[in-house]
């Protein structure tokens, strides 16, 4: 981890508040002196990401997550650590110092992005070459103006094993560099390099800050695989980015179209829906689900009507709803894909596809309607089915009055009261209560328990001990100013983990030098720590802060140390473990 100043880091946190930022990318609600909403790195229906103002960090009770202005911005941007410090400094118009720290993997994810933005202008400047007639070609009949393929930087990779990368090569890229970016790859020799596109139409993959992170390649044959996408590499991962949000995060829209392709997206934006998105060669995340939602409300999903395309749309739905997003579901006529659809009705393309827009269903509706196909109503059993499985869907609903609508809609097709139905509803939802209830009492005993604390394997052996510790370390970073009365009383290896002993002397080397004891937590500890750092430093917060707390929180540290272990027992000589039993006696009474 490369190593900044003290002072540069305080100067960048105090310029840049937390809450300003977040706020930004979410929305949030104050809690008496903290800043709650719902979580961008995760879906949820009820806030459990917390902004604690007083020290500048923040953590979610949903997802674990958690640290520091650096970190939210690590996360958030898909930055690593010194990108996400020249992210907030350049935010308070402050400059990087000249030190020589080790910034080799920034230093790579600069030419990358260099790397693909050459690559892009390769590719573009290939189309529209002779080199490229057949691409342009194929691009023009399936119906693109000019104007698009320039305002999407469509491009041709050449039939040809070597032409990029000889051309990166000119422009002064190493083969490092290029394999990085995941551009070529060596070849089974490993004598030189092979370009990863050849004869495909090029898709040029765009952040929402504007670098070009990957591409996409659709070859003009009937060879499998009919698309070849950008591997994961320091700039991209196909879970976490969107096709054209690039685009649709400018668009004056508070929904998204959610589509399967990029042609799809395409045609879209050239019929003027510039809300239009895809995924990237995967199925939807819920990563991509929690990005869509910092841009939008609502999604409206636009996919293929085939089989494999419902399938995908009744699992995109669950994920969009675990978001807390509107869902809406659009199925297009004759079975047709975004772009078939909008071609084949020419000029009228956008208003025929508004059309459709406009008479969309939310997800419910359209769940229900593809429930009732399947079912013969006229046969009881079939009936009774139709009725169980939409009794299901309705205790997925939130709100009593969508349940209410659709019970009434079950009752009209099935000729069954709708008393009936909601009866069984009621019960439905009972037993998914009881189901909830049980699920977080498990969850909670797992953290009683402490059996899953990977950062502190010693935590479940140790309850008592590891809880003192805990509290105690939270009251020496809200009241630094007690450290020589707990020095007195307490040295590092009194303490029983490792952990929170190794915490403790960090916190307190920090406060002999004056430094604030939160500040350099980005750079000392891994993601997971400085969540767990951060939620024992918080929830200790609100404990009493009195000399009685914290001379309670030394006694039993101390009593934890003085009980002898196992081991200690199990290697005791006769009169050993006579003292032993005489003092652990003594205590007790």
């Amino acid at each position: 981890m490369p190593r900044l100043s003290d002072d540069f880091i305080s100067e960048i946190k105090y310029r840049n508040d937390l809450g300003e930022l977040a706020a930004s990318y979410m929305q949030l609600k104050r809690r008496g002196r903290n800043l709650v909403g719902l979580c961008p790195f995760h879906g949820e229906k009820t806030p459990s990401f917390n902004i604690y103002t007083e020290n500048g960090s923040f953590y979610c009770f949903g997802c674990g997550v958690g640290g520091d202005i650096i970190t939210f911005v690590m996360k958030i941007e898909n930055l690593d650590y010194m990108e996400a410090v020249k992210f907030l400094a350049e935010r308070a118009g402050m400059s990087m110092p000249e030190d020589d720290y080790d910034d080799s993997v920034s230093k790579l994810r600069t030419r990358i992005y260099e790397a693909n933005r050459e690559a892009a202008r390769f590719f573009y400047a290939k189309l529209t070459s002779k080199e490229g007639a057949e691409g342009l070609a194929y691009l023009r009949n399936r119906g693109l103006a000019d104007s698009t393929i320039r305002h999407f930087g469509l491009g041709f990779a050449p039939d040809e094993r070597f032409a990029l990368g000889n051309h990166l090569r000119s422009r002064g890229f190493t083969e490092n560099e290029m394999i990085a970016a995941n551009l070529v790859f060596k070849s089974r020799s490993g004598n030189s390099v092979l370009d990863r596109f050849y004869n495909r139409v090029m898709f040029p993959i765009i952040d929402v800050r504007g670098n070009v992170i990957a591409f996409g390649g659709r070859i003009m044959t009937d060879q499998k695989p009919k698309y070849l996408n950008t591997s994961d590499t320091l700039v991209f991962n196909k879970s976490y980015n969107l096709f054209s949000l690039n685009n649709a995060k400018n668009s004056k829209n508070d929904a998204l179209i959610l589509c399967e392709g990029y042609m799809d997206v395409i045609s879209l934006n050239q019929a003027g829906f510039t809300n239009a998105v895809a995924t990237l060669g995967t199925a939807l995340t819920a990563d991509q689900a929690a990005l869509m939602k910092r841009y939008c409300k609502e999604v409206i999903i636009c996919y293929d009507a085939d089989e494999a395309g419902q399938k995908a749309t009744a699992r995109a739905i669950d994920i969009l709803r675990r978001a807390g997003l509107v869902v809406k579901v659009i199925s297009i006529p004759d079975g047709k894909d975004p772009d078939e659809f909008i071609r084949r009705h020419g000029d009228k393309g956008h208003a025929a596809f508004q059309n459709v827009l406009d008479n969309s269903g939310n997800d419910m509706e359209y769940r229900m309607q593809k429930l009732k196909s399947r079912y013969d109503l006229n046969n009881p059993q079939d009936k009774l089915n139709y009725l169980n499985e939409g009794v299901k869907l309705l205790c997925e609903l939130d709100n009593p009055m969508e349940r209410d609508i659709y019970a009434s809609r079950l009752s009209d097709e099935t000729d069954v009261s709708k008393a009936s139905i909601l009866e069984q509803v009621k019960q439905g939802m009972r037993r998914k209560e009881r189901y909830r209830r049980k699920n977080e009492f498990s969850q909670l005993q797992k953290d009683i328990s402490a059996r899953d604390d990977r950062i502190n394997p010693q935590h479940a052996s140790n309850l008592r001990a590891v809880s003192a510790e805990e509290n105690l370390i939270a009251f020496l970073v809200n009241n630094p100013d007690k450290l020589v009365y707990i020095h007195e009383k307490l040295r590092p290896e009194d303490f029983t983990t490792d952990f929170n002993r190794n915490l403790f002397e960090y916190f307190s080397v920090r406060i002999i030098k004056q430094q604030d004891p939160m500040t350099a937590l980005s750079m000392d500890f891994t993601a997971d720590e400085q969540a767990k750092i951060v939620r024992i430093v918080n929830s200790g917060a609100d404990l009493p802060r009195t000399q009685q707390a914290l001379d309670e929180y030394i006694d039993i540290i101390l009593d934890e140390k003085a009980k002898p272990t196992e081991s200690d027992i199990r290697n005791s000589t006769h009169d050993e473990f006579t003292n032993l039993f005489s003092r652990l006696k003594d205590k007790h009474e």
